[in-house]
């Protein structure tokens, strides 16, 4: 299942022990700033990576297009996942993480 989810909606989903939040941007920009609590799966990483199928993946890149292909992609093999339109340039909530640090 496919949803796509607004920004504003990600402080909500980040609260939620049941959800995965992955920020698909290269591992230099994550490091500038990230949504808490997200974990960093570059693009080039995706081809490796196994998400956990009982959690729903919220997905966001720089500006909306991957995540939503990508989420298209795991939703056509069974996966719960949300993209966030936008991604993290129309982010403006309170668990913004800027540098290296949680």
């Amino acid at each position: 299942m496919l949803d796509a989810i607004s920004a504003k909606e990600l402080d909500w989903y980040a609260e939620d022990d049941s959800v995965l939040i992955v920020d698909l941007r290269p591992r230099q920009e994550y490091r500038a700033g990230h949504i808490r609590g997200a974990v960093n799966v570059p693009q080039s990483e995706l081809d490796v990576w196994l998400p956990d199928r009982r959690r729903t993946i919220v997905l966001y890149c720089d500006r909306g297009a991957l995540s939503m292909a990508v989420a298209r992609e795991l939703a056509d093999q069974g996966y719960r996942v949300k993209s966030v339109v936008g991604g993290f340039q129309a982010y403006r909530g309170r668990k913004i993480v800027r540098g290296w640090g949680e």
